[in-house]
């Protein structure tokens, strides 16, 4: 998705590069996580990457025994919502979770995917702030002219909302590129904040909350007072793989709706302690410090199930950016909720 947003030229082609090997991959056939084995038995084990010292939404599920036969591999750790569908959508993993944003681009890029269930969102609990010093000067928009702002990712989530938050406040293209997004690794944001390596820097989840608890740090602005609560990425599967394992995609996703309710309605010590304990037992040597600020996945809709309006806002976007065609996907060409089982009996 970087080519949407005011990221570097070169930024732009590395991230189409992916793409285009992305969509190659996946129309030749050769995602060799993709499919049935070809005897009509479906896949039971799902490859997946996860995030050092968290626990996803199907980690969750699984711990809390809601996917019957289905299990989770863990291949590694992903770098990225965009890598991540990257790999979901070349057969590497089977399944993966991204910015929508970046799921359109992918989709546009002829890769045959669909988002199946909701992963993350911003709500009053769990959203993303664009956070500086407490003494900082920075107090507009405007004076983000010629700064750093530090992000996990170029030309997804962050960057986006970034460059929404830019044109909001009047600022035209020539200004807004002269602001400076810069890939920094969440765990090392905070740090590069307080070393004044960068001015903003990106905060979300418990990352956020364990920086805010330390003090000396304000939010500029966060997503959800941009655009209020709203669910921000979806998990994504390949058509092939869906057609050849609907059972074990509805137990996929009807078991991470499940855990994103589980979640809701459960006590929050309840929930840390839990997700304390899943880090523990895989054995990766994580520190779980920072789980006790988790407080919300953030997902906007019951059950995690998708409405067109969570990837219409994207499509406009880019539409208007002419980053894609007009015209080009509509919602229902990007996800599917008919294997979300949730609340049907």
């Amino acid at each position: 998705m970087a080519a949407a947003f005011t990221s570097s030229p070169t930024s732009r082609r590395q991230f189409l590069t992916l793409l285009g090997i992305s969509a190659a991959a996946v129309s030749c056939g050769t995602a060799t996580a993709g499919g049935g084995s070809g005897t009509g038995a479906q896949i039971k084990t799902l490859k997946y990457q996860g995030s050092v010292g968290a626990v996803s939404l199907p980690e969750l599920a699984a711990d809390l025994g809601y996917f019957e036969d289905v299990k989770l591999e863990w291949v590694g750790n992903t770098i990225s919502g965009p890598q991540d569908i990257q790999s979901a959508a070349t057969g590497q993993t089977h399944f993966g979770s991204a910015f929508n944003g970046a799921v359109i681009k992918l989709a546009a890029a002829k890769a045959p995917i669909k988002a199946v269930i909701s992963s993350y969102g911003s709500d009053r609990y769990s959203y993303a702030g664009y956070f500086v010093l407490e003494d900082s000067p920075i107090r507009s928009a405007r004076d983000l002219i010629g700064k750093k702002v530090g992000m996990n990712t170029l030309g997804a989530h962050y960057q986006a909302l970034l460059d929404t938050y830019l044109s909001r406040n009047g600022l035209s293209k020539a200004d807004a590129g002269k602001v400076e997004p810069l890939v920094v690794p969440p765990v090392n944001t905070e740090q590069a904040l307080r070393q004044k390596q960068i001015e903003v820097g990106v905060l979300t989840g418990i990352l956020r909350d364990k920086a805010v608890a330390g003090g000396g740090i304000r939010p500029l602005f966060t997503d959800v007072e941009l655009l209020g609560p709203f669910s921000a990425g979806t998990y994504i599967m390949t058509e092939r793989f869906i057609k050849q394992n609907p059972d074990t995609v509805r137990t996929f996703t009807t078991g991470v709706a499940k855990a994103i309710e589980w979640s809701r309605t459960t006590p929050r010590d309840k929930v840390v302690a839990r997700m304390t304990e899943i880090v523990k037992k895989r054995g990766r040597n994580e520190d779980t410090t920072a789980l006790q600020y988790w407080r919300s996945y953030g997902i906007a809709e019951t059950g995690g199930r998708i409405p067109d309006k969570e990837f219409q806002l994207w499509l406009d976007w880019l539409g208007e950016r002419g980053e894609i065609k007009k015209g080009q996907l509509k919602p229902s060409d990007l996800y599917t909720n008919e294997f979300n089982g949730y609340g049907k009996g």
